[in-house]
């Protein structure tokens, strides 16, 4: 690694099953990013990746490699030549890699053919930088860290390779791309539906009126465990239960200066702010290519719309797959 980048962590999915034990789930900001830059290179939805924010790293390749790129514009490029994103691309050996400064959203993701290979922790890579958990050590990638992929099952796309070999070119990428609509990441203010919570109704009903109508802007306390949000207050018309209760990756609570707070994917594994309501999962991988700054409106949803909407996404990840599947072997 030759420079690491604002905050660059090995990712994937998280660390399931481990809540009763106090240890967060984590993983990747934006799980939908990730998962398709693992389906494009063959890997599956578990691999670990390789997460970068705001301002990303730059790396010299030793070996032929097959990648993928998703998420939040960095900038990729190879020497002087932009890398293309959301399709697989055959790095020849010898490259650098050099990501810039976020031009659109705020996290990119890296898959590698057979994943990033480092130890497994509780059934995950994802690094929990808080506990110093997985990962390189528990920590960002420095400078000088060395990050080697694992084996892969099946190698993709040997037309790409053969041409990377035939033309000497540092890289050569797909003619087709994932359609991951990138122009949502430019929508200002955002628009980040949710669910209603069980404490919503407690909110009076100009007060819930407020917070549909406002715009909200991303605090720059904002982290991997939590967005804090500015904008106007609210007040609860009740004394709503304190009792700490689970939370999830979207819960949205409501702390006492009434400015809310999105847990996000390093989010605690309880909490007793009143919650107002819960992300529509559609809506996490928008949420977390949001930076500070940033505004964003909320629009309520019915719980059967929001699996209506993740049910067209699970489609088109299916039909993805099968992209890839139809076109690995070329």
């Amino acid at each position: 690694m030759l420079r690491a980048g604002v905050l660059t962590t090995v990712q994937d999915i998280g660390r399931r099953g481990y809540q009763r034990y106090g240890v967060s789930v984590c993983g990747a900001m934006d799980p939908w990013s990730l998962c398709v830059a693992n389906a494009l290179v063959g890997n599956g939805n578990g691999a670990a990746g390789v997460e970068m924010t705001l301002d990303g790293p730059a790396f010299d390749v030793d070996e032929e490699t097959l990648i993928a790129v998703c998420g939040a514009d960095l900038a990729p490029r190879v020497g002087d030549t932009a890398l293309p994103m959301h399709r697989p691309v055959w790095l020849a050996a010898g490259s650098r890699v050099e990501f810039g400064t976020a031009r659109m959203g705020c996290r990119a993701y890296l898959a590698v053919a057979g994943g990033i290979e480092v130890p497994e922790i509780l059934g995950s890579r994802s690094t929990y930088l808080s506990a110093g958990l997985g990962g390189i050590e528990g920590r960002a990638v420095r400078r000088g860290d060395r990050l080697a992929p694992g084996r892969s099952a099946r190698k993709l796309y040997p037309g790409l390779q053969r041409q990377l070999a035939r033309t000497r070119a540092k890289f050569v990428a797909a003619h087709w791309a994932a359609s991951l609509h990138p122009e949502r990441l430019a929508r200002v203010p955002q628009i980040i539906r949710f669910v209603a919570g069980r404490h919503w109704e407690t909110l009076p009903a100009d007060a819930r009126a407020r917070c549909l109508a406002s715009e909200y802007r991303l605090s720059a306390a904002s982290d991997r465990m939590g967005y804090r949000l500015e904008g106007a207050p609210l007040e609860l018309a009740a004394h709503a239960d304190a009792v700490p209760e689970a939370v999830a990756f979207g819960t949205i609570q409501l702390p006492p200066d009434g400015n809310p707070i999105v847990l996000m994917a390093d989010r605690q594994v309880t909490g007793g702010y009143p919650r107002l309501g819960e992300v529509a999962s559609v809506d996490l991988p928008l949420l977390a290519q949001l930076k500070p700054g940033d505004r964003l409106r909320f629009e309520k949803i019915a719980l059967t719309e929001a699996q209506r909407l993740l049910h067209l996404q699970e489609q088109a990840f299916q039909q993805l797959r099968e992209s890839v599947q139809a076109h690995g072997t070329e």
